[in-house]
C-alpha cells in the first residue's frame, strides 16, 4: 500500500498550494526584511534568521498576484534547496496535509506552457484542490541565481 503524500499547505490568493514536507525547514512570521539593491522584482530582500542570512522571495508576486498587502497571517516558508535556505512569502501557511496517491492527478494541461515544469500535480482532499509544487523546479531559474548572489552580497556586507 502506497503511503500518503505529506505536504505543507499554504495559500496564495484564494488557491491552496502544497510542497513536500521534506523540503520545508520551518514556517516563521514575516520579520523585518532588508531590501537588496537591484534584486529581481520577486525578491523582497533578506532576513536574519537566528544568525543566518536567508534570501526571501515573494511567492505571491512570483505567481502574478499584483495587489500584495502585508497581513498578520502572512508567513515565510523556509525551504532548503541544494543545502541553502530560502524564504518564500505566502498569504498564510496552514497545516500539514496528507493526500492519498489515488487522489493526485497529473498536472497535464493545467499549467501554462513553461510554467508546468514546477507543478507536480493536483491533490484532492475533502472537496478542496491543492496544487502541488516542486520547490526545486520553481526556484531553478535565472532569477534564483541572481537571488543567491544578492543574498551573498548582503551577507558579506554584514
Amino acid at each position: 500500500m502506497e503511503k500518503d503524500l505529506q505536504v505543507v499547505g499554504f495559500r496564495i490568493g484564494n488557491e491552496t498550494f502544497g510542497v513536500r514536507i521534506g523540503s520545508v525547514r520551518e514556517i516563521v512570521r514575516v520579520p523585518e526584511i532588508t531590501a537588496v539593491p537591484s534584486a529581481p522584482e520577486t525578491v523582497e530582500g533578506v532576513i536574519n534568521l537566528r544568525g543566518k542570512i536567508i534570501p526571501v522571495m515573494d511567492l505571491r508576486k512570483r505567481f502574478g498576484q499584483s495587489d500584495v498587502q502585508p497581513d498578520k497571517k502572512n508567513r515565510i516558508l523556509v525551504v532548503e534547496l541544494e543545502n541553502k535556505l530560502v524564504g518564500l512569502i505566502v498569504n498564510a501557511a496552514s497545516e500539514v496535509l496528507k493526500i492519498a496517491p489515488s487522489e493526485i492527478e497529473a498536472p497535464g494541461s493545467l499549467f501554462a506552457e513553461g510554467e508546468s515544469s514546477y507543478g507536480t500535480g493536483v491533490g484532492k482532499l475533502k472537496g478542496r484542490l491543492i496544487i502541488l509544487l516542486d520547490i526545486a523546479k520553481l526556484l531553478h531559474r535565472p532569477e534564483f541565481k541572481r537571488f543567491e548572489e544578492a543574498a551573498e552580497l548582503v551577507g558579506a556586507a554584514k
